[in-house]
C-alpha cells in the first residue's frame, strides 16, 4: 500500500494561504502515485488581513476571513502552534488550542509563520497598532477623545483632544494617517465640532518618506498628505507619550490625545525555538528554491524566510507582493522535488508599491527602464483595493 503524502503549512497569513493553493494545484500533476494530505496549522481562528489593520482602528470593519474561504477543498485546519521539529524523523510537536501536545508526521513542512509588528515599550505610552485588539482600542480612544472635546470649554484642551499622532511613517503609518483624518473629521462633524480643527501628526524618523522607492515618489506622497491636512514631521523621532504630551529627543513636546505607534515588522520570534537555521535578524536560511538548509522536506517562504535572488544577490523584503509569488512558485518546487525533476529557482519581483491614501485615493508606483511610473487617485485606489483582496483571496 502506498503511503499518503502529508504536507503541512504552518502559518495562515498571505504566504501560507497562497502556498496551500499552489501546493494543492502543483501536486495535481502527480506525486509518484501518492495521495496528497494537506494541513494548515495556525493559532488564529480565522485568516487576518494584516495589511488592513488600520481599518478597525478607524471603523468597525472586520478584517478576518473564515479559513474555509481560503483553504483548498480537502485541506484540514488545526488551530495551534508548532513547539518542536524533529528534522531527522520528520515529526513535529503541536500544542493545540486547549494546551494539549500532539505529534504529527510530515513529508513536506512549509514554514510560513510570517512576521510580528514591532511594539513600543510600555513606558512609551500610546498604543502600538499590532493587531485587532489594539486597533479596536485605538478607535475607542480617539472617538472617546472627540466626545470629551465636544463638552470641553478650554480651547487648548479641546484642541489636544482633537489631535492624534502616528509615530512611524512607513506605508502602514502613511495609510493609517490618511484613513484617520477622514474618519476623525467625519466623527467631528457628527459631534458638531469643527472638522478643520482635527490634527493628525505623522512623525518620520527619516528625512523623507518612502525610502523603498525614489525621492520623487516620496515628495509626491508628502505633497498629497500635506494637502489632506496631515501635519508631517520629518527627521523627528517620537520618544514617549506622557500626560497628554508627545516627547522627542530634541524640541518641545506637543499635546496629543493619543499616539499610535506603527514601527514596522520583525521576523516571527517563534522561529528561534524550533532548531532551524536562522540569520542574525531571525529569518530562516533557505536556498534558491526555498529549501531550509540541513532540513530535508522543510521549506520557508514569506516574511519568516531570508529569500535571496540567485541572479542579483538581492534579498526580498517583508511584503505580501513578494511573499505571494514565492508561495505560487513553491507548489511547483514541491512537486518537482518529490518526482525528482528540476525545480524552479527564486526570482525577485519588479520594483513597485501600492499605497492607500484614504477612501477612494491611492498611489501606485513601479520602476521600469530606469523611470518612475506613477498612477494616483481613484484608479490607483482600485489597484490597491484589488491587491488587498487578492492577497487574502477575497472576491
Amino acid at each position: 500500500m502506498i503511503k499518503d503524502f502529508t504536507c503541512v503549512v504552518v502559518g495562515g497569513g498571505f504566504a501560507g494561504i497562497h502556498a496551500l493553493k499552489a501546493i494543492h494545484k502543483g501536486c495535481q500533476k502527480g506525486l509518484n502515485g501518492r495521495k496528497l494530505r494537506l494541513f494548515l496549522i495556525d493559532q488564529g481562528s480565522a485568516h487576518v488581513r494584516k495589511v488592513l489593520l488600520f481599518r478597525p482602528a478607524v471603523s468597525g470593519e472586520s478584517i478576518t476571513v473564515p479559513w474555509e474561504q481560503v483553504m483548498p477543498e480537502g485541506t484540514r485546519f488545526i488551530q495551534g502552534r508548532v513547539t518542536n521539529i524533529d528534522k531527522e524523523s520528520k515529526l513535529l510537536n503541536l500544542e493545540d488550542g486547549r494546551g494539549q501536545e500532539h505529534r504529527m508526521e510530515y513529508d513536506v513542512l512549509v514554514m510560513a509563520v510570517g512576521s510580528v509588528v514591532r511594539q513600543a515599550a510600555p513606558e512609551q505610552g500610546g498604543i502600538s497598532l499590532t493587531g485587532m485588539e489594539a486597533a479596536e482600542r485605538i478607535r475607542e480612544r480617539w472617538q472617546s477623545n472627540l466626545r470629551l472635546a465636544a463638552a470641553e470649554t478650554d480651547a487648548q484642551e479641546k484642541q489636544r483632544l482633537m489631535s492624534i499622532a502616528v509615530a512611524g511613517a512607513g506605508i502602514t503609518g502613511i495609510e493609517t494617517s490618511a484613513e484617520l483624518i477622514y474618519a476623525m473629521r467625519a466623527e467631528a462633524g457628527k459631534l458638531r465640532l469643527d472638522p478643520e480643527h482635527i490634527r493628525v501628526h505623522l512623525f518620520n524618523a527619516q528625512d523623507r518618506l518612502f525610502l523603498e522607492g525614489s525621492a520623487k515618489v516620496g515628495k509626491r506622497l508628502e505633497r498629497y498628505l500635506t494637502e489632506l491636512g496631515i501635519v508631517l514631521h520629518q527627521g523627528r523621532r517620537a520618544l514617549k507619550e506622557e500626560q497628554g504630551q508627545l516627547h522627542f529627543l530634541e524640541g518641545a513636546p506637543i499635546p496629543v490625545g493619543l499616539t499610535v505607534w506603527t514601527l514596522g515588522l520583525a521576523p516571527n520570534p517563534a522561529l528561534l525555538n524550533l532548531g532551524l537555521p536562522v540569520t542574525a535578524d531571525g529569518q530562516i536560511v533557505v536556498d534558491e528554491s526555498y529549501r531550509v538548509k540541513d532540513a530535508p522536506g522543510i521549506y520557508g517562504i514569506g516574511d519568516c524566510a531570508h529569500v535571496v535572488d540567485p541572479a542579483s544577490g538581492a534579498a526580498d523584503r517583508m511584503t505580501c507582493k513578494e511573499a505571494i509569488p514565492q508561495a505560487a512558485r513553491l507548489g511547483g518546487i514541491v512537486q518537482a522535488d518529490v518526482t525528482g525533476t528540476p525545480a524552479a529557482k527564486h526570482r525577485s519581483v519588479n520594483e513597485g508599491y501600492t499605497v492607500g491614501l484614504g477612501p477612494g485615493h491611492g498611489l501606485v508606483w513601479s520602476r521600469a527602464w530606469g523611470m518612475d511610473l506613477m498612477i494616483t487617485g481613484k484608479l490607483a485606489y482600485k489597484v490597491k483595493s484589488f491587491m488587498w483582496n487578492y492577497s487574502s483571496m477575497v472576491r
